[in-house]
């Protein structure tokens, strides 16, 4: 995180923010802590334990004045209308649900090598929780679909991401290779 700590006559600003008081014993405190190189409480609840790049300039010999807000044209945030991808209306199921799809598994994990979990949610509304191996492939997925659902097995269907909308066309690619890992992925039927 970049902060910029501007010193002035009467006061200190940080970022182009309010005028902060010498005499205020909290941001005495805070001054304090710059002085001795340590990084002030109050920035430390911001970066939550990341690295802090204080940067100060000395304007003692000015008065503090208000900076002029930047125009911005846009500050807003979009909404996306509509869906790529049709909305899966179905019901949440239970953790013992989730733990039972995982137990009956037909997908071989080894415990030494890292692991990630995959939503898949099926074109007929269900969805299905697997634990993977990060070097599992996206054709692993496939078959673990269809060996969940073997009707399926006679259906053409392709696997989706969310958000990016992005089709997996090779399957040949593991898990790591495709950024799929702890992610829900979307069982479309063409």
């Amino acid at each position: 995180v970049q902060i910029l700590l501007k010193l002035w006559r009467n006061g200190f600003s940080l970022d182009d923010g309010e005028l902060r008081s010498y005499s205020d014993p909290t941001n005495a405190q805070f001054l304090e802590s710059v002085k001795r190189g340590e990084i002030p409480v109050e920035l430390q609840r911001i970066v939550h334990g990341g690295q802090v790049n204080l940067h100060m300039e000395d304007h003692q010999e000015q008065e503090y004045v208000k900076p002029r807000l930047r125009f911005k044209a846009f500050s807003g945030e979009g909404q996306k209308l509509g869906s790529l991808t049709p909305e899966i209306v179905s019901t949440p199921s239970s953790p013992e649900e989730e733990e039972k799809s995982i137990l009956n598994a037909p997908v071989l994990i080894d415990d030494s090598m890292p692991a990630t979990k995959i939503q898949i949610r099926l074109a007929d509304g269900s969805r299905l929780i697997q634990r993977f191996n990060q070097t599992h492939r996206i054709k692993d997925i496939r078959d673990f679909i269809i060996q969940s659902r073997p009707a399926f097995a006679t259906t053409d269907f392709v696997l989706v991401t969310t958000f990016p909308n992005k089709e997996l066309t090779d399957e040949s690619l593991t898990l790591q290779e495709a950024d799929i890992l702890n992610t829900v992925i979307l069982q479309q039927l063409k």
